[in-house]
């Protein structure tokens, strides 16, 4: 199924099924907002906003991590809030 996003970029990455929250989704920053894309409905949730010179982004289980320059954020996906680390 194409979804229209390069899994590749840094600033783009998929939930895995059975991985925690968000599952199946692709999360990706742009103009410094995440947003989750939903597949089945190409729907685009916002997330967080304000994310700072972000660099990467990467899902593991429930909790989407953002490095950016100056600090790393992690998003709880399972309390939709984020905490500075």
């Amino acid at each position: 199924m194409s979804h229209g996003f390069d899994l590749n970029a840094p600033l783009v990455c998929e939930g895995i099924i059975g991985d925690g929250c968000g599952g199946g989704r692709i999360f990706f920053i742009k103009d410094e907002t995440l947003y989750a894309n939903d597949p089945m409905t190409n729907e685009n949730i916002l997330l967080l906003e304000n994310i700072h010179m972000p660099r990467s982004v990467s899902k593991k289980g429930c909790v989407v991590t953002i490095e950016c320059e100056n600090e790393l954020i992690e998003f709880d996906l399972s309390k939709m809030k984020k905490s500075k680390t």
